[in-house]
């Protein structure tokens, strides 16, 4: 509507100016140069309005296309001071912007909308433009979990984490990977999942990365309780017949005794043999009862302790064995205050397990040292740290070591860092484990 009457307008000030230039031409051609001379006057004054209506108009225009291009629809152009022949297209542009503004605003709301989910969500999110790597986008959640504050492209992440790197740049989209983050104190698996999508003709990939680690632990604690469970179970059915048939057996042997000839030692060999049976029976019935222990707690009793009072705890009941062997305890706690939510005595049980398996692991070093470090990360969880400068692990041993039954001891029965596993589990936590050989061990717990 307002494009048709300023076209109007234009067409309407052409065809006047025609109908004078054509009169003009008509007095002109008949000699009536008096009468010619009055329309000079008029067609100058009609092309300088047709030349001022088209330049008021352009300016109209280029202001216009102005807001339009650094979005400021805020602006309002004056329609009431305006010539009436511009008040039409000021009020078309004050239309357009009031619409484009609702359009903005529409915009950034659901914008402000998805960057708040997105930050809400416990999965990193990151999406990068494919030809340059230059990242677009991060979430909290990302930059929580990889230890960052910034990424300018995603090549920058081959210095903190090579190996994520490749992952991350070899993920076809729409597919899915397990990968291991690598962080200076401990390391995890995460789920790089990632989809692709173009806008300006731009091609862009974004990348969630969902932390499986305490899911792949708790799927590997409940099977191993499972398999804990029937076996505890079919051992100590199959071996208590076994025990009690060797009690029966040794004490009719008892009775029978006097009436056996016993001369070349029959006797003392069938005495010795059930002897054996039922001191190995009753040893396996000890071993699967140990065993069973590992499914009996299921509800600590959480309670806000302080981490001073546990290392006071420890120190204390420890330090008799460690003066015995020589050892320097070394705890270092930067804030007293530090405190969590978690069952005292589970939690002293991880502990008493990690420093005489540390004590273990120092027993033939020169200077013997064992240190308990206590802190919060950055993400609010608080750490402790139990660590030696004994002999180290390989990383085999290393990949070994939670799993139920293995140990490096000889007289070990594997069952107590498979403990400590399910009991930081069972407290929402983890544990995990740094190792060097011939330099030392660390297990980390976080809460």
């Amino acid at each position: 509507m307002i494009s048709k009457k300023f076209h109007w307008d234009i067409l309407i000030r052409i065809m006047l100016l025609f109908a004078v230039l054509t009169i003009a031409a008509f007095l002109l051609v008949h000699a009536w140069y008096i009468y010619g001379a009055v329309c000079i006057p008029v067609i100058v004054f009609q092309v300088y309005n047709l030349y001022q209506y088209h330049i008021q108009a352009q300016e109209e225009v280029a202001q216009f296309v102005e807001s339009i291009q650094y979005r400021d629809f805020s602006r309002n152009f004056n329609v009431k001071q305006a010539p009436d022949e511009l008040k039409p297209l000021r009020k078309g542009f004050n239309e357009i912007n009031a619409t484009f503004k609702i359009i903005s605003r529409e915009k950034e709301t659901q914008y402000q909308y998805l960057q708040k989910i997105l930050e809400l969500v416990e999965t990193g999110i990151l999406s990068y433009e494919q030809s340059s790597g230059e990242v677009v986008w991060m979430n909290e959640s990302l930059k929580k979990m990889l230890l960052v504050p910034y990424l300018r492209t995603i090549h920058s992440l081959e210095k903190r984490d090579a190996s994520l790197y490749r992952s991350v740049i070899d993920l076809q989209a729409g597919t899915s990977h397990i990968a291991t983050v690598h962080l200076e104190k401990n390391s995890f698996k995460i789920l790089l999942s990632a989809t692709a999508f173009q806008t300006e003709g731009k091609l862009y990939n974004l990348i969630a990365f969902q932390n499986i680690n305490e899911a792949l632990d708790e799927t590997e604690s409940k099977a191993w309780q499972k398999l804990l469970s029937v076996m505890t179970h079919e051992i100590m059915n199959s071996v208590a017949p076994i025990s009690s048939l060797a009690d029966t057996l040794k004490n009719r042997l008892e009775d029978s005794t006097p009436f056996l000839d016993n001369s070349n030692g029959v006797v003392e060999d069938l005495e010795l043999g059930i002897a054996t049976i039922k001191r190995r029976s009753e040893g396996l019935l000890k071993f699967a009862e140990v065993y069973r222990n590992l499914n009996k707690i299921t509800n600590p009793n959480l309670k806000k302790i302080y981490v001073r009072d546990l290392f006071e705890s420890m120190y204390h009941l420890m330090q008799p064995t460690l003066e015995q062997k020589n050892i320097e305890i070394e705890i270092i706690l930067k804030d007293p205050e530090l405190c969590l939510d978690a069952d005292a005595s589970l939690i002293e049980q991880v502990l008493i397990n990690l420093i005489v398996n540390a004590i273990d692991a120092v027993k033939d070093i020169s200077l013997p040292r064992i240190t308990l470090t206590a802190m919060e990360l950055l993400n609010k969880r608080v750490q402790i740290k139990i660590s030696d400068n004994g002999c180290g692990m390989n990383e085999e041993l290393m990949n070994n070591i939670f799993i139920p039954f293995f140990s490096t001891k000889k007289n070990g029965s594997g069952i107590g860092l498979s403990l400590c596993k399910q009991i930081m589990m069972l407290h929402k936590g983890n544990i995990t484990v740094q190792s060097i050989p011939e330099k030392g061990t660390a297990f980390i717990l976080q809460f």
